[in-house]
């Protein structure tokens, strides 16, 4: 009896669950590309979110834009209290 790449009946894939790492393999490779896609992209729109909501007050009380007594009443708004 002929045996085409059989190890002891196996298969090809010796136990026969070598696709699993291989599977395993390719998804953390591309799991890997898009967390630095992600890292990559997510960095130059972090500059544009951080002005908050207290910053932009300041900057439009500093303006003129707004009295004291509603950059008081804004603020405790933000803040919560």
């Amino acid at each position: 009896m002929m045996h085409w790449g059989d190890v002891a009946g196996m298969g090809y894939g010796g136990f026969g669950f070598g696709w699993i790492f291989m599977v395993l393999f390719w998804a953390l490779v591309i799991m890997g590309v898009i967390y630095l896609l992600k890292q990559l992209f997510s960095s130059s729109h972090e500059s544009v979110a951080i002005e908050s909501a207290q910053d932009v007050l300041k900057k439009r009380y500093a303006e003129g834009e707004i009295t004291k007594e509603e950059y008081n009443d804004r603020l405790s708004v933000i803040r919560g209290t």
